[in-house]
């Protein structure tokens, strides 16, 4: 993540589209078994459309899981937030939040240094973008000029579940 100029009130840096995760060959085996066992759970009780819904979405799950994280370039400028090709103007974009670890409160120790930004989008409304400490302050001085309130936000349970997952 390199962040550029912030005198001309722009901000450019990358990062990992999701944080990689190495699975052993027992997560694949784990993951056959559940789908396995699921699948033919559907069909003892007659239910061949749901059978081959869990048949697809392990085979899915299995090919993404290997899959390597893209690299995301992310840019906040005098207009908005881009994020790859997408565009955030300033002025569909409720409010923002920097979560930053803290050393002396325990519940902040091991959180990574994360931008949140509540949209007016219907579908994914939060999005959750990686950051550096450095640049806690420059984005905090943007979305602050442009009149954007802060409101406190934090990941999703679901993600933290699935994390734990190994996903």
């Amino acid at each position: 993540m390199n962040p550029q100029n912030t005198s001309t009130k722009k901000l450019t840096w990358s990062a990992l589209e999701y944080e990689e995760r190495e699975r052993t060959q027992d997560w694949f085996w784990a993951l056959g078994i559940i789908v396995f066992t699921g699948a033919m759970t559907s069909i003892i009780y007659g239910n061949y459309f749901f059978a081959f819904f869990i048949l697809l979405s392990g085979i899915l799950l299995g090919f993404f899981a290997q899959k390597a994280p893209d690299v995301v370039f992310y840019e906040l400028n005098t207009k908005g937030l881009k994020i790859r090709s997408r565009f955030y103007p300033y002025e569909n974009i409720k409010s923002f939040w920097i979560q930053m670890p803290h050393l002396d409160n325990p519940e902040h120790l091991g959180l990574k240094p994360t931008l949140f930004i509540k949209s007016e989008r219907v579908f994914m409304p939060i999005l959750s973008i990686p950051i550096e400490d450095t640049q806690a302050q420059d984005i905090h001085e943007i979305m602050t000029s442009k009149d954007i309130p802060e409101e406190e936000m934090s990941e999703h349970a679901s993600l933290k579940i699935m994390e734990f997952l190994g996903f």
